[in-house]
């Protein structure tokens, strides 16, 4: 399987003992999920029958607490399971008619419910529930999984585990592969587990530590015994090219993921995830890629993530051409999709759900690693996560046997089930942003926080950029606590290093696979008399406000056009580039250059859909950077007044006599980069409480 390293128990006695059942229920489950040898991100479920009050009777009754549908167990909470009475879903058998009533069976989980307990019910839920133990787990370890998607798995299950371990068919997840479990129970009531064919493990007990350390104890034989048969023998029929260095792996993945983006992201954005982990790379690098990559994967729960293939693109390792790969992903894409397209016409059924998006999910290259592309980031991530795990069961599997896929019309009818389809009709509407990427300059600052801030409740990825390091640090730290670690990434900037510049955008491509949105936000001010300005202090002006905001528009636009999904960029300019003030000659040309440079690249953006404004603020002295220097006294000497009372003296100056703040700069700008203003470009908002020096007409 890769690896030799054993799973340890992390069951703490002290600790356990304080919880009541369910709360070991949810220990355990927590425990089993944060290690992905055990079981992927949202695969699996655990559960635990348990006697509770009953809030109608006051007597007692046998409650099963199972994970609820969607849910992940190693971040679960109490109110992510479902809580059901044994006596009604044991009735349920009553009125069970065969397989063809699975379906109808699900829709009368809810009756069986406990304490208007809201969480819904998993298909899984009579797995658990007709197996005649307390503590129920079922995983999808790799090293398990790999023996089920073994072409003689019941031979070898019976190998490795004898009378321990029992062995079932494939049988897709519902009410009758419950009532399986329960007749090899009956059957065989000393056996501790089965494993399902190309699905994976269950494990059971009446105690959860037991339970718990079973399954850790069943993995680990698969784990020691796949170690033993493969030590020696050669990994998926040996390698046929070599990986390239990191830097030109990174590099390359740069420069494909915004062309990918691009060409599936059209009817609804795609962010985007690069693995080149070792696991990746032999895969990709071996003699049997094609082979196994087209008998697809074996899991459910993989390919539910991943769908059933991934399309690999062919790379020279020895001579690199990318711009040839470029040049050949239309027609990958469309032989994919032709063919996805014969898959769903050929297995689907009266009533199946209409064909959804045809476009790979997963993409491999030689040399370079995997490219995983989703609706959101977080998607993206796990659906590589997914395939890493694909590769693993294929490793063992082909190595001690024969790798078998689920066969397509087993993939379709899980793929377009109702009961999922239901599922995906039951998630919430996208918000504005969502799919898209935001590069924010300046992005530590007041303006750029709040900004980040607002684009990332709309369901942007947000990269921060900014030149201060310990702010930096501090403002992602922030932003991956509030909005997950798959929502935000930051780099070190000095926007006037064309270099810097160009590394940036890289590593935003290689990080989310494009960028939708720039907000050129960087800054800094400077006062003095003209006689007193030195060319320095104007160099500096010119260098940032100017030079830099050029550099990142550039390398913007760059990548907006080879996306081809239009773009939006927001120049964050001044009052002071529409209004003169004195003793500040080098900022207020600056950020007048600013403005006409926004102007000239929306003529060059419009025919391909890029949109190019900019928003003036004035006296945003909160949070502010630039105002917590020399610029804030002297612009309080300017005026000849304390510096303390600047804010309050910007407010009485203002026309509609109120402070303007970084919050009110963030609404602004969000209403350029999103689609509420799509027939808008080459605009100015001023956000000022009103001046009229600075009115645009």
């Amino acid at each position: 399987m890769g690896q030799t390293r054993l799973l340890e128990s992390r069951w703490d006695d002290a600790y356990a003992a304080k919880l009541d059942e369910p709360g070991k229920l949810l220990y355990r489950s927590n425990l089993l999920g944060a290690d992905k040898r055990i079981t992927n991100y949202g695969g699996g479920n655990t559960s635990a029958k348990v006697l509770e009050t009953d809030p109608l009777t006051g007597e007692k009754a046998r409650v099963m607490w199972v994970k609820g549908s969607g849910g992940d167990v190693g971040t679960i909470k109490l109110d992510g399971f479902a809580t059901l009475y044994m006596d009604k879903l044991e009735a349920l058998k009553g009125i069970y008619k065969g397989v063809e009533d699975e379906d109808r069976m699900v829709g009368f989980l809810p009756h069986c419910t406990f304490n208007l307990n809201p969480r819904a019910a998993s298909i899984d839920t009579p797995l658990h529930g007709f197996v005649p133990f307390d503590h129920v787990d079922h995983m999808h370890p790799d090293a398990i999984i790999a023996i089920a998607a073994s072409k003689n798995s019941k031979e070898l299950t019976q190998e490795i585990f004898g009378a321990d371990i029992g062995w079932l068919p494939w049988r897709r997840p519902g009410f009758q592969l419950g009532l399986d479990l329960e007749a090899f129970v009956k059957a065989n009531p000393n056996s501790k587990g089965v494993v399902l064919e190309s699905h994976g493990l269950f494990t059971w007990d009446n105690d959860a530590k037991t339970c718990y350390e079973l399954t850790l104890a069943i993995i680990n034989k698969a784990i020691e015994w796949f170690a033993a048969k493969t030590e020696g023998k050669t990994i998926f029929g040996g390698a046929v090219a070599n990986a390239l260095p990191q830097a030109e792996r990174r590099a390359i993945a740069a420069r494909l993921m915004p062309e990918i983006r691009g060409r599936i992201g059209r009817d609804e954005r795609k962010l985007g995830h690069f693995d080149d982990q070792d696991a990746v790379l032999e895969f990709v690098n071996s003699v049997q890629l094609k082979p196994l990559g087209a008998l697809g994967t074996s899991c459910p729960d993989h390919f539910l993530r991943t769908k059933i293939r991934p399309l690999i693109l062919d790379l020279d390792t020895v001579n690199p051409d990318v711009d040839g790969v470029v040049a050949g992903l239309d027609k990958a894409l469309e032989d994919y999709r032709a063919d996805y397209v014969r898959y769903y016409e050929t297995c689907k059924h009266d009533n199946s759900p209409k064909i959804r998006d045809p476009n790979p999910v997963i993409f491999l290259i030689p040399g370079v690693g995997m490219l995983s592309f989703a609706k959101d980031k977080a998607t993206a991530r796990i659906a590589g996560e997914f395939y890493v795990n694909a590769i693993n069961v294929m490793r063992g599997a082909s190595t001690v046997s024969e790798y078998q896929g689920l066969p397509e019309q087993e993939a379709f009818d899980i793929e377009y089930w109702l009961l999922e389809e239901a599922k995906l009709q039951r998630m919430p509407k996208p918000k504005s942003l969502a799919g898209r990427v935001a590069f924010i300059t300046g992005g530590a600052g007041g303006i750029g926080r709040a900004t980040a801030e607002r684009l990332a409740s709309e369901g942007a990825c947000v990269v921060l950029a900014d030149i201060d390091e310990a702010a930096l640090a501090a403002t992602k730290g922030d932003f991956e606590k509030r909005y997950s670690m798959d929502a935000v990434r930051s780099v070190t900037l000095d926007v006037t290093k064309e270099d810097a510049v160009l590394s940036a955008f890289v590593g935003a491509s290689v990080e989310f696979g494009g960028v939708d949105i720039l907000v050129s936000n960087a800054g800094i001010a400077s006062s003095a008399p003209v006689e007193d300005t030195t060319l320095a202090m104007w160099n500096r002006n010119i260098d940032i406000l100017a030079t830099g905001y050029f550099l990142v528009s550039r390398e913007a636009f760059r990548l907006f056009r080879r996306q081809n999904l239009g773009g939006n960029v927001v120049f964050v300019a001044s009052k002071n580039g529409l209004a003169s003030s004195p003793n500040a000659s080098a900022y207020c040309t600056a950020k007048a250059a600013e403005i006409h440079l926004a102007r000239c690249l929306a003529l060059e953006g419009a025919d391909a859909g890029i949109r190019v404004n900019t928003v003036n603020p004035d006296a945003v002295l909160r949070g502010s950077k630039i105002w917590n220097g020399e610029w804030r006294e002297q612009r309080a000497a300017s005026s000849k007044i304390e510096i303390d009372d600047l804010e309050e003296h910007y407010r009485k100056r203002s026309m509609l006599k109120l402070n303007v703040l970084p919050e009110d700069i963030a609404e602004a700008i969000y209403f350029f980069a999103s689609d509420v203003s799509a027939k808008s470009t080459g605009n100015i908002i001023n956000v000022d409480a009103g001046n009229a020096q600075s009115f645009t007409r």
